[in-house]
């Protein structure tokens, strides 16, 4: 395996809630990542990350373009593949089951850190959980993501409004990998990859999703976390414990 990367040194906040989700819709995905950004510009004490899976979709980013969407409307719309247009960072991304979002909703004033900054942080994180299931991975060196054995493993696109971010990291698990054919991510034609294909290990969505809550907290410098299995929107009170983190 490879050496993880030591975590680096920031003045954080220090409870981060996380929102560990099973696959909302995208309209819920995004009211419930605006509800957030906005809590956080109000008290930039606070940090959320929500972690969850995608209905299959394509989103396209500030710098993407149709061009890079192969099948027409009439195609998408026999495939059941939705588009959307969103105000991330990056080009066309396919989403697929498979896939792990993590969506930090951070404050990265509060953070001291710059944009550019948090990209290569969420690209670490991606590395680090790639070398814990014996992966090599290496920052991609055209566009926000990460590569391993020249094929890309996991996109990086973030949004920033007054300092607070949303959007952030998809990290191919186990995807079926044959319909990335039908959108060039980011405009790339780099192949896709995913961890079941590059590791000799066992790879399951469920133990992806935790250990990459704890590889942010750590990254970021969050000591304790808070863990929400509901949707708050949908449940104005849900159930959560707080846990030491390392625990």
């Amino acid at each position: 395996m490879t050496a993880r990367e030591e975590p680096s040194e920031f003045v954080a906040p220090r409870s981060l809630a996380g929102y560990l989700l099973g696959a909302p819709t995208f309209d819920a995905l995004l009211a419930l990542q605006r509800r957030l950004v906005y809590d956080v510009s109000g008290d930039r004490d606070t940090a959320s990350l929500v972690i969850c899976d995608h209905p299959t979709g394509i989103t396209i980013g500030r710098e993407g373009s149709v061009s890079h969407v192969r099948p027409n409307p009439n195609e998408l719309a026999a495939r059941g593949w939705p588009v959307h247009w969103v105000a991330r960072g990056g080009g066309a991304m396919l989403h697929l089951p498979g896939q792990v979002a993590c969506y930090p909703v951070f404050a990265l004033d509060a953070l001291n850190l710059t944009a550019g900054r948090f990209v290569a942080e969420l690209q670490a994180v991606a590395r680090d959980l790639c070398g814990e299931f014996g992966v090599e991975a290496v920052a991609d060196p055209e566009r926000p993501g990460v590569r391993a054995n020249g094929r890309r493993i996991a996109h990086v696109g973030v949004a920033v409004r007054n300092w607070v971010t949303s959007f952030g990291l998809v990290v191919n698990v186990n995807p079926d990998l044959a319909p990335f054919r039908s959108v060039r991510c980011d405009g790339d034609p780099v192949p896709m990859t995913s961890l079941a294909r590059e590791s000799a290990l066992r790879v399951r969505v469920s133990g992806v999703r935790q250990r990459l809550l704890e590889l942010i907290a750590t990254r970021f410098g969050f000591d304790r976390v808070s863990v929400f299995h509901n949707h708050p929107a949908a449940l104005p009170h849900p159930t959560r414990h707080a846990i030491p983190h390392g625990s």
